[in-house]
């Protein structure tokens, strides 16, 4: 299996106040990670750095997106190699459809200048298989969705971009068991052999749908530990303190 996602000695900060302090982790093709921290551990600061937020700034290490150094790539340029980040709390864009935005997204990832029929056929297809309605995507994207579409429609977005990568940032927080399940269907549906998956989460009901090979626990900006998906188990019995340095 190729290395997809290397993240070497990841220090990082905000307002000059650190908050990763040496991140090491290896995504590969095929696989499923799963990062596993209470709440301030800095997992969405890890999502964010991966995808170049300019409010974080990376103090020391590098990232690498399938042998290529990216640290200091802006999200537009991470996104169009192949990095896809789905946000724990996706933002309304008024105005702009479903179909429009995908659109415009596919074409800067591909360089393929696709009309809206083509376009329209494609998500179509993607929804279809999904599960979704076919009026989702003449919506204005996130305008008036509840939680559980605006995770849909994060997941439809990953189907027709087709990631090389994808980090879904507590995608889970929030939802019911029915958008819980259509979520995990979708992550389950775009494994692949070529596609790798970062999944950071605060509770281990994800991974009853979605089975990681691999889950880290992160507690104060570090991965404390890593293993197999009995791992998370140990977390849901014995909660973050037991993995802390006595």
């Amino acid at each position: 299996m190729s290395d997809l996602l290397t993240i070497e000695n990841l220090h990082a900060s905000v307002d000059e106040t650190p908050i990763l302090k040496g991140v090491n982790l290896t995504v590969r093709a095929g696989e499923i990670h799963a990062l596993m921290g209470p709440n301030g551990s800095g997992k969405s600061t890890l999502s964010k750095v991966l995808m170049g937020h300019p409010s974080y700034k990376v103090t020391d290490g590098k990232i690498l997106f399938k042998g290529t150094d990216v640290t200091e790539l802006s999200p537009n340029d991470r996104a169009n190699l192949g990095m896809f980040m789905a946000f724990q709390h996706p933002e309304a864009i008024p105005g702009v459809s479903v179909v429009q935005f995908l659109r415009q997204a596919l074409t800067n990832r591909t360089g393929i200048d696709y009309t809206v029929l083509e376009l329209r056929l494609k998500v179509m297809d993607a929804m279809r298989d999904l599960g979704m309605d076919a009026s989702f995507a003449d919506r204005y994207l996130n305008e008036g969705f509840s939680g559980g579409e605006r995770k849909r429609n994060e997941i439809l977005q990953m189907a027709i971009l087709e990631p090389d990568v994808a980090v879904l940032d507590e995608t889970d927080s929030g939802l019911d068991i029915d958008a819980l399940q259509t979520v995990a269907d979708g992550v389950n549906r775009l494994t692949s052999d070529e596609r790798g998956f970062l999944i950071i989460t605060h509770y281990q009901r994800l991974l009853d749908f979605v089975k990681p090979h691999h889950v880290h626990v992160f507690v104060d900006g570090a991965i404390l530990v890593s293993g197999g998906s009995e791992l998370a188990e140990r977390l849901e019995a014995d909660g973050y303190e037991s993995f802390r340095p006595s």
